[in-house]
């Protein structure tokens, strides 16, 4: 048999967790080998850990697992580049917190507004509007605002790793979810081009909507009034409300992803638990248990007693952004 007839049977041959195994900006390692070991056991028939594709349901945290949330969360920047925009027609802000620090630059002040000031300006930002026009002003923004360390478009401060992972992942058969304390309407405009998610797929926080009609033409409203938050203990009742699986594969970052971890790895499939450390400070940033966004602590202390599998971001990736 000539070599090229039996490479090509080779490749024909291979089992889908082997051909698909494309995890190019990962370091051979310990991490590398265990996502690869767990999607092996899971889509391999007649072994012991076989999952059947339509229970293969993969979680994603967004800040800080998929995309960067340093110096602040993506959503926060949005916050403040709208309330800059909108400063002209209310001149009162000038002298009103938290705008006032906003139009300062003064964010040490904005945080002395506490959780207050924070929920004030999200509902000046995101409600008063429809859905469709949200949606419009959400997208503009992230084709103009460019993230303040690298200087690109922030849907492009994504980590190459994990989206080659769930690429990975989908091409072995499983169904990949954002589960994510941000606003839901504020990434679903961009996770299908950012990381092959769609916008159904995406769970989110949310404000209330409120359906109306704008002369004849039906809307949605959106007020100014927190609905849910997708966060801490949030996250598993959010999965269990909109996608009725409990997940076999459960990747975060921080603390706010503690009860996700736990309800994924403790179920009866015994699932995959995953933490991304954020520890390059060259060329990302490098924080844990101290930081204002992302903290990481509890959840740290626990992973390996719990099995969690720690992701260091400077030893076990070799690219985190496609731009670099």
């Amino acid at each position: 048999m000539n070599l090229i007839l039996r490479a090509l049977l080779i490749v024909l041959l291979a089992p889908l967790s082997v051909l698909a195994d494309g995890l190019p900006s990962w370091n051979a390692g310990k991490s590398r080998q265990a996502i690869v070991d767990f999607v092996t056991k899971v889509t391999t028939e007649g072994g012991d850990g076989f999952v059947k594709p339509e229970d293969r349901i993969a979680v994603f945290d967004n800040d800080g697992t998929l995309w960067s949330e340093q110096p602040f969360y993506f959503q926060l920047g949005f916050m403040l580049d709208r309330v800059k925009a909108l400063a002209p027609q209310h001149p009162e802000w000038a002298e009103k917190e938290p705008f006032k620090s906003i139009l300062a630059g003064d964010l040490k002040g904005l945080a002395k507004s506490g959780e207050k000031g924070i929920v004030e300006l999200g509902m000046t930002t995101h409600a008063g509007m429809t859905s469709d026009a949200f949606t419009k002003i959400v997208t503009d923004w992230y084709a103009t605002a460019r993230h303040p360390k690298f200087h690109k478009p922030y849907n492009e401060v994504t980590f190459l790793p994990m989206r080659e992972l769930l690429d990975y992942l989908r091409a072995n058969g499983f169904k990949t979810y954002i589960v994510s304390g941000g606003g839901v309407e504020f990434m679903r405009p961009i996770t299908q081009a950012a990381y092959g998610i769609p916008p159904e797929q995406v769970i989110g926080s949310t404000i209330v909507t409120e359906y109306a009609l704008a002369g004849d033409v039906p809307v949605l409203n959106r007020l100014p009034k927190i609905d849910f938050i997708d966060d801490g203990p949030g996250k598993p009742a959010g999965i269990n409300k909109f996608i009725g699986r409990r997940p076999i594969f459960v990747a975060g970052n921080s603390d706010g992803d503690y009860e996700m971890l736990r309800w994924v790895t403790g179920g009866p499939q015994k699932g995959f638990g995953m933490i991304i450390h954020h520890t390059d400070g060259d060329r990302e940033f490098a924080y844990d248990r101290r930081s204002a966004f992302g903290k990481l602590d509890n959840a740290m202390d626990e992973a390996e007693a719990r099995n969690w599998l720690l992701v260091d971001m400077k030893a076990d990736w070799k690219k985190i952004y496609a731009f670099e």
